[in-house]
C-alpha cells in the first residue's frame, strides 16, 4: 500500500510539472468562473428577493455554485490527458515498468484534485473581494473545497475510464458537451430549490453536482445543517471510490488489449 501511494505521488508530481511550467493555465481556467461570479452575480442579484436562497446576497449563494461548476468542467476533461498519453505511446512505455497500475491512473486524478482545490480557494477569495460573506468561516470553506475535490474525483476518474474506452477526442468532447449544461442547470447552481419546478428538484436530488453545492452552502451558512453536509458528502465519497475503482478496472482491460 505504501509503495502504491508513493508511486501515485510520483505520477502526480509528473503531472503537476506541466502545471508549474504553464502557470497561465490557472488564469485561463479562472476566466469562466469570473464571468459567472461577476456578470451573472450582477445580472441576477435581485433574484434573492423571490426568497428561499437563505441569504440576502445573491453572490453569497452563487460562490459555492461557481466553485462546484468549475470543479466539474475542469475534471471532465481528464480523459483527454489519458488519451494523449495513449496516442504518444507514453502510457504503453510505463506498462513495461514495475509501477503500480493504480498509480498510473490515479496520478492524473490526484493532480486534478490538487488543481481543483487551488482553483476553488482562488474563486472563494475572488468572491470575498466582490463582497461575498461566509458566516461558516474557514471550516465552511474547507468543506466546500473538499466537496468540489470529491466531485472532481468522480468525474475525473470517469473521464479517464471514458478515454480508455472510446480512444477518440471527438467522442470525449461530444459526451462532455452533452453532459455539462444539463448537470449544471438541473441543480441549484443558480436558483434556490424552492423556486425550481418540482420535476427539476427531483432530478437535482440525484445530481452529484447538486450534492456538492448543498454540502458546501450548508457548511458555509450561519447555521449549518450537518446532516446535509455529511449525507451529501458521504454520497460523493462513495461515488468517488466507485469511480476510481471503475477507472482502474478499465485500465486493466486496456492493458490486456495492448
Amino acid at each position: 500500500m505504501s509503495t502504491a501511494v508513493s508511486q501515485t505521488w510520483y505520477m502526480t508530481q509528473r503531472q503537476l510539472m506541466v502545471f508549474v511550467r504553464q502557470p497561465a493555465y490557472l488564469l485561463i481556467t479562472l476566466i469562466q468562473p469570473v464571468v459567472w461570479l461577476f456578470l451573472f452575480g450582477s445580472l441576477f442579484k435581485k433574484v434573492v428577493e423571490l426568497g428561499g436562497f437563505g441569504t440576502t446576497s445573491y453572490l453569497d449563494y452563487l460562490v459555492p455554485g461557481v466553485v462546484v461548476m468549475s470543479a466539474l468542467s475542469s475534471n471532465m476533461w481528464a480523459g483527454m490527458t489519458t488519451l494523449d498519453e495513449i496516442q504518444r505511446g507514453t502510457l504503453d512505455r510505463f506498462l513495461t515498468t514495475p509501477v503500480s497500475r493504480a498509480a498510473l491512473m490515479n496520478g492524473n486524478v490526484v493532480n486534478n484534485g490538487v488543481v481543483t482545490a487551488l482553483q476553488s480557494v482562488v474563486i472563494v477569495l475572488l468572491g470575498l473581494l466582490g463582497g461575498a460573506d461566509y458566516p461558516g468561516g474557514l471550516g465552511g470553506v474547507a468543506v466546500l473545497v473538499v466537496a468540489s475535490v470529491l466531485l472532481g474525483t468522480v468525474f475525473g476518474a470517469l473521464s479517464n475510464a471514458l478515454g480508455m474506452l472510446v480512444r477518440e477526442r471527438e467522442s470525449i468532447i461530444g459526451i462532455n458537451t452533452f453532459l455539462l449544461l444539463p448537470l449544471t442547470f438541473l441543480s441549484s447552481a443558480f436558483m434556490a430549490p424552492s423556486q425550481m419546478p418540482g420535476w427539476m428538484r427531483r432530478i437535482a436530488d440525484f445530481n452529484p453536482l447538486d450534492w456538492a453545492m448543498v454540502a458546501g452552502r450548508s457548511a458555509m451558512s450561519e447555521h449549518p445543517d450537518w446532516s446535509d453536509v455529511f449525507g451529501r458528502g458521504g454520497g460523493l465519497l462513495a461515488l468517488a471510490v466507485v469511480s476510481v475503482w471503475l477507472s482502474i478496472r478499465t485500465f486493466r482491460s486496456y492493458q490486456r488489449s495492448v
